[in-house]
């Protein structure tokens, strides 16, 4: 299925131009108060955010854009560079808008070098999050056919090569990002649910989200892992032969692999480093972190020790889920 452009794109350009009238109209009014006490104010309103979405044509901003506005963010589609200071202004200053989503992409044009400057500008204002959404070459000529869409691009090039040029365009963007979502095996849906799950807030109002996620070596190491264990140092029950069809999700599994104690020592120094880093980089503003243990194959002992770490966490009063990359289904 493919995951829609410009779901938002007319109703993001009318209330782009309307946002880019009212900031203007405030930005000089709000300059002095900007420069007498708009940074003490951003260190009293912790809870005011600003999440920019960027990323390839195809890979689903707009799907994104959309989830985030039914989190409750206040969403804007397109909105140009020089408006992200002075929307950064008003966010951290209003009492209405706490939270706010908006895209960034390749219809900034050039203008979309000078990204990473005004990046750091805006995160001395308020916490600010960067997600890139970027997804394979094949999947994105796939959705570009099915929607019959041009390239923001441009006519006149063949997709994948105005695809190959947005790659370069927005690499100063990729580099700075917080987080990096492949979007290539996503359909409209599983993407919001991906975003819901990272961005939404517990009842406890922690809002940082921890996946716990196992994956094998042999498949590559995700790209969206935060902290990266190998956990091959541990003996494989793959040469056990009665579990060699079994996951780490079964009784008999767990308890092979819990017997031995280097894994306890492991799971306890690894436990003991996550609830040391987890208040900072709550305090940071970080929203989801992947904590991803490897194996051979992701079968066995990242997919128990993945577990284990969940269970722990959630102890410690820590919103966790679990991902199994490459656990047979």
């Amino acid at each position: 299925m493919a995951l829609p452009e410009n779901s938002a794109k007319k109703a993001g350009r009318k209330k782009s131009v309307a946002l880019k009238r009212s900031l203007e109209k405030k930005s000089s009014v709000r300059s002095s108060a900007h420069h007498s006490g708009a940074a003490h104010a951003t260190h009293t309103e912790p809870r005011h955010e600003l999440v920019i979405i960027s990323g390839l044509s195809g890979s689903g901003k707009a799907s994104a854009l959309k989830a985030f506005e039914d989190l409750g963010y206040y969403a804007v589609d397109n909105l140009p560079v020089e408006l992200l200071t002075p929307f950064a202004e008003l966010v951290a200053q209003s009492v209405e808008i706490t939270r706010a989503a908006l895209v960034v992409d390749v219809r900034e044009g050039q203008r979309i070098e000078r990204f990473p400057s005004i990046l750091r500008e805006l995160r001395k204002r308020l916490s600010t999050t960067v997600i890139y959404l970027e997804a394979s070459e094949a999947a994105l000529l796939r959705r570009f056919s099915e929607t019959r869409r041009p390239h923001p691009l441009g006519r006149e090039a063949m997709v994948a090569q105005a695809i190959r040029a947005e790659h370069r365009l927005l690499d100063p963007v990729r580099n700075v990002a917080d987080v990096l979502i492949d979007t290539t095996n996503f359909n409209v849906h599983e993407l919001r649910a991906h975003i819901q799950n990272q961005f939404e807030r517990g009842p406890n109002g922690r809002s940082l989200l921890v996946c716990s996620t196992s994956f094998g070596y042999k498949n590559g190491v995700p790209l969206e892992a935060d902290l990266v264990f190998d956990v091959r140092f541990l003996p494989n029950p793959h040469f056990v032969p009665e579990f060699r069809h079994l996951t780490g999700r079964h009784p008999k599994v767990v308890a092979y692999v819990r017997k031995f104690e280097q894994t306890q020592q492991f799971l306890d120094r690894v436990t003991d480093m996550l609830l040391f880093l987890l208040p900072h980089y709550i305090h940071e503003g970080k929203s989801y972190l992947t904590v991803a243990f490897g194996c051979t194959g992701g079968q066995h002992r990242s997919v128990m020790i993945a577990e284990e770490m969940k269970k722990r966490l959630a102890k410690e009063g820590y919103r966790v889920k679990t991902a199994h990359r490459d656990m047979p289904r």
